[in-house]
Parts: structure tokens; C-alpha cells; sequence
């Protein structure tokens, strides 16, 4: 009877302890439920009934000098239906949606897919877009006819508009994603970015199970973007844009000399920043691709100097004694150096020419003859001193060139430098390549002394240094670029009244030219770069480079549509 018992009791004890470890099994998971996940499950039983949402804040604006939109944002209007929980569409709605229909333009009752999306909306109380981006009269419309409707209306957000297209598009530049916050992709758009987004906001949205809004609380305000003003005149890009050779490419660049700021700066080909705010068609696309209208001819591509480099090569030769003031030449058309006959520009030649008049007229043969008696080092020196071969330090992507030295062409052409290379050297032919940004400061610094940091934002510091070049050399440089409007390369171009105009012109060769009837890349690039002033006002320094241009005088006729439209637009207080 006891055996009995104690095995009864045994048992009681297997039971009472399998039936104690369930019970801490079950308060262990309840503890690991409700204590442990908490905020788990906490988050997702709000998740059934809350809904946090993003609010983006409003792009910062770009300015140009006078204040004036030239990156801003565009209201977007959209239309919305909002049900209001019935089985069916009651005639009275049918008419509502006519008469949007007819207001928009966009099928609504004649579409099945919408007429369905609008009767589940007004069966569960959802809310769906009836038309996006509606203009201004079809708004004011609506909001005539259907001001006190609940089932009706209109949510108004931001997209990025340039108002002007395609004008200083590479200054700009475009934002890269379709989205609402988009961010840039490139110009200032890109490199001011963290300026320019703002801060993003949320809501915080109360729904039911059918996803019907209840309410909704501002959890965060959004902060909207810092404005950005621009050194751009928009009025002088609109001169820059037009005079520019149509059907051509290459850049134009609008500098004060005297602190460095850009008014006007034209890369062609140009893009319009808005065809990125919306889904680009494949035609579209592949016009964008020919050419490379992203690349910034101003800043970040490069060119031979050509004849502009004999301003470079008359200072080098001053401030060695090789050359003085006084020194004259006779051009008699070429010059034969190691058996090679080496032309001048002007085949019969210019006669006897003073130094300055032989930079004025651009003569070839006088730099051959300098060329025999400095050193490429020395020329690549003075080079450096005008701030070529170095990037100018501009707030957006630049290249810095190329200038050739004896060192250089061993270490990237494995022989030395030859003699006869410094007859094509000293006159911006050979391995030179500057970009127009540096020549327009160079350019200015043979009037202000000092090379001076391009800006291209208001706020901007202004740095500069003053270049190693003596005054008497500045001065010569000076009296020779005026003699080129007057008598030289550019002359005629002087006799726009009361302008004041020093200028140097270039035709820089890409390859030999018996090539150049072989097709378009083969033909030289023009130049033309002219310092000015009209009349009491601030002097500009002026830049114009066209790519592989036909016409012989292409840019120095767009320099001079340029400087009569300036003259005119001054005249009419039209670049306020």
C-alpha cells in the first residue's frame, strides 16, 4: 500500500513540475512579449493607424546681381477627389466630373480605369489624383465652381523652374532626380547644395483601416532653402547669348577685371536645365548627347592659346633685354630656320615694324626671331607668371592647362626639347593649352597688375596677387593691344563712340593646314579678347572662343556685336 502511494506521489510531483515549467514557460514568453517587445509591437500597432510623412521644404532660390529669379521654384497644382464613403457615384457627382473634365482637358467619366479608382475612393473614403499640374486659369475655376465642395481639392507643391532656359545653364546647372527633392547634378546647383535643399519636415497622419485620413498633426516644420546671389548680370548674358555665332561652339566669358566677378558666361553647345524635371523623350535625349553640351568650354575645356600667347612671348622677351621698345623688324613674309621655310600670317610680309606694331599686327616672323634667343623654360616661366598653366581656383570644376617645359616633353615624350620647337612655341602653337578662364584673367591682369580669383557668387571673397611683371612691360602690352583695334588684327573694331577698347586676336591651328578642307575638326579656333570700358563705368574684360569656325572673323565680329549691344544697353539703362 505504501509502494502505491509513493509512486501515486511521484507522479503528482512529474505533473505539479512539467505543469510549473509550462507556466514559467508561458510567463517567460509573455514577459519576453509584452515587456521585452514592447516597443516593437508598440510600433507596429501604430503603424495600423499612423502614417509619418515627409514635408519637403522649398528650394533656395538663385539670383542674379540685381536681384532678379534665375533658379527659383514653380507652384504645381494638382486636383484631388476625396470620397465621401457612398456605394455609388450620385448624378450630382457625375456632373461635378463633367465639369472638371471639360476645365482640365483629361478624360475622367469616359475612362473605365478612372471611373473605377473614383467609385472605390468614394466607397472607402480614399483619396486619389484627378489631374496633376493644372494650370492657373483651370485653378481658378475650379475654385470658382467647386469652393464649397468637401469632395474636391487642391494640394499645391514646388518643382524647380529656370525662368530664362538655357542661359548660363552650365552656371546653373540641374537637379537629377525626378522626385520632389531632387538634388543637383551639377553647376551651383550641385555645388551649393546643402545651401540651397533646406530642411525636410513631417506629419504625422491618423487613418482608419480603409486608409481614410482622420487628422494629421506637423510633427517638424520643414525649413526652406538660403537664396544664393549670383556675380550674373542676366541682362549681359542675354547680349552674350544672342551675339553668340549661331550653329557653333565654343564659350564666352564677361569678367570685371577689378574684383573678378562673372556677369556673363556662354557655353555652347547648352542644355536647358527644365527638360530635366520631367521624363525626357528618347529624341530629346539624343539631341542632348552631340556635342557634349555638359561640358563648360569656359572653365573645364582646353585649347591652344595661339596668337594670344605673344603677349607673353613680347614680355619675356622685354624683361630678358632680347627686344626693347625701340626695336624694329623687317617682315618680309617668313623666315628659314634648319632648312625650313616658317610663314607669316601675311605671306608678302609687313614690312618694317616697330615691337609694338608687330604685336599689333600679330607678325609672325618677329616672335620666329625672338624664339631663336630665349629659352622655352624662360617663355614657360613668364607662362606661369600670367597665371597660365594653373587652375584659376574657381568655385566650379576647371582644368589647368598645359605648359610645355624641357622637362615636361622628356618625361610625357621620352626626347628632348628641339630648336626648331620654339618657333611654333613662341607664337601659341605646339603643346600649349590654356582655358578661357585663364586668358580672361591673364588678359585683366595686363591692366589691373594683379591676377585676380574668378568669383561667381556675391559673397565671394575677393583674392588676388600681384604678378611679377614690370610696369614699363604692362604698359607696352598695353599700347600694343591698342594699336590691334586700331591698326592691327582687330582694327575697326575701335569705332564704337566713346568706347575704350584694347584687344589681341588669335587663330589657333589644330593640325597642319593643308588639312583643314578634310572636315570641320580639322579647322582652326577663333579668338578674341579685348579689355573695354565705355564711357565712366566699370571695365569688363571680354572673352569669346568659337570651336573650329569657318568664317575668319567670326569671334571679332561677335566681340563687336557684343560691345554695340553693350553700348546701346548702357544707353537705355537696361543692364540695372
Amino acid at each position: 500500500m505504501k509502494f502505491h502511494a509513493q509512486i501515486i506521489k511521484d507522479k503528482v510531483q512529474i505533473i505539479t513540475i512539467v505543469f510549473l515549467f509550462f507556466v514559467a514557460a508561458i510567463c517567460a514568453r509573455l514577459f519576453y512579449l509584452q515587456i521585452y517587445l514592447f516597443q516593437t509591437f508598440q510600433s507596429k500597432s501604430k503603424k495600423n493607424f499612423l502614417r509619418k510623412e515627409k514635408i519637403y521644404p522649398k528650394r533656395g532660390n538663385i539670383l542674379d546681381c540685381t536681384g532678379k529669379l534665375i533658379a527659383t521654384n514653380k507652384p504645381i497644382h494638382n486636383l484631388y477627389w476625396q470620397g465621401a464613403g457612398t456605394r455609388e457615384l450620385s448624378n450630382t457627382t457625375l456632373k461635378m466630373l463633367h465639369t472638371i473634365e471639360k476645365i482640365t482637358g483629361k478624360e475622367i467619366t469616359k475612362d473605365n480605369k478612372t471611373i473605377s479608382r473614383i467609385k472605390n475612393a468614394e466607397k472607402y473614403r480614399k483619396k486619389i489624383l484627378l489631374a496633376s499640374d493644372i494650370s492657373f486659369d483651370q485653378l481658378s475655376k475650379i475654385e470658382e465652381k467647386f469652393s464649397h465642395s468637401n469632395t474636391i481639392s487642391i494640394s499645391t507643391s514646388f518643382k524647380r523652374f529656370y525662368p530664362y532656359g538655357s542661359f548660363a545653364s552650365h552656371i546653373l546647372g540641374y537637379l537629377g532626380r525626378l522626385q520632389i527633392d531632387a538634388t543637383g547634378k551639377m553647376g551651383l546647383e550641385k555645388m551649393l547644395e546643402e545651401t540651397l535643399k533646406g530642411k525636410s519636415g513631417s506629419v504625422l497622419k491618423i487613418i482608419n483601416s480603409f486608409g481614410t485620413n482622420l487628422s494629421e498633426t506637423i510633427t517638424e516644420r520643414a525649413l526652406s532653402g538660403g537664396d544664393i546671389k549670383t556675380t550674373l548680370n542676366i541682362n549681359m548674358q542675354k547680349i552674350a547669348e544672342r551675339i553668340f555665332p549661331k550653329h557653333e561652339t565654343g564659350a564666352i566669358i564677361v569678367m570685371n577685371p577689378l574684383d573678378g566677378s562673372i556677369v556673363a558666361l556662354v557655353s555652347r553647345p547648352s542644355f536647358d536645365p527644365n527638360l530635366f524635371l520631367s521624363p525626357i523623350l528618347q529624341d530629346d535625349w539624343e539631341k542632348l548627347q552631340k556635342n557634349n553640351p555638359f561640358l563648360n568650354r569656359a572653365f573645364a575645356a582646353c585649347y591652344p592659346p595661339g596668337s594670344i600667347l605673344k603677349l607673353v612671348s613680347a614680355s619675356a622677351a622685354l624683361e630678358t633685354k632680347i627686344i626693347d621698345e625701340d626695336t624694329t623688324w623687317n617682315c618680309n613674309g617668313h623666315v628659314i630656320f634648319g632648312g625650313r621655310k616658317y610663314l607669316c600670317h601675311k605671306l608678302d610680309g609687313h614690312g618694317t615694324l616697330t615691337a609694338s606694331e608687330a604685336l599689333g599686327q600679330s607678325c609672325n616672323t618677329f616672335f620666329y626671331d625672338i624664339a631663336q634667343k630665349i629659352d622655352i623654360d624662360t617663355l614657360a616661366d613668364y607662362a606661369k607668371r600670367f597665371g597660365l598653366g594653373k587652375k584659376t581656383n574657381i568655385i566650379l570644376p576647371e582644368k589647368k592647362g598645359l605648359v610645355p617645359t624641357k622637362k615636361w616633353k622628356f618625361e610625357n615624350k621620352g626626347e628632348q626639347w628641339w630648336p626648331g620647337e620654339n618657333l611654333s612655341a613662341f607664337i601659341g602653337q605646339s603643346f600649349w593649352l590654356t582655358t578661357p578662364m585663364q586668358i580672361a584673367c591673364m588678359t585683366s591682369s595686363i591692366f589691373t597688375g594683379y591676377l585676380v580669383k574668378p568669383r561667381i557668387l556675391q559673397d565671394e571673397q575677393i583674392l588676388f596677387h600681384k604678378i611679377k611683371i614690370a610696369e614699363e612691360t604692362l604698359e607696352f602690352l598695353r599700347q600694343s593691344m591698342k594699336k590691334v583695334v586700331t591698326q592691327g588684327t582687330g582694327k575697326n573694331i575701335s569705332r564704337i563712340k566713346d568706347l575704350e577698347i584694347y584687344a589681341k586676336t588669335s587663330t589657333a591651328q589644330t593640325s597642319a593646314l593643308h588639312k583643314r578642307k578634310l572636315g570641320q575638326v580639322y579647322r582652326e579656333h577663333r579668338w578674341f579678347v579685348t579689355y573695354f570700358r565705355y564711357k565712366n563705368n566699370n571695365p569688363f574684360t571680354l572673352v569669346i572662343i568659337v570651336e573650329h569656325s569657318q568664317k575668319a572673323h567670326s569671334a571679332k565680329n561677335a566681340a563687336k556685336k557684343f560691345l554695340i549691344a553693350y553700348k546701346h544697353a548702357l544707353d537705355r539703362k537696361a543692364l540695372v
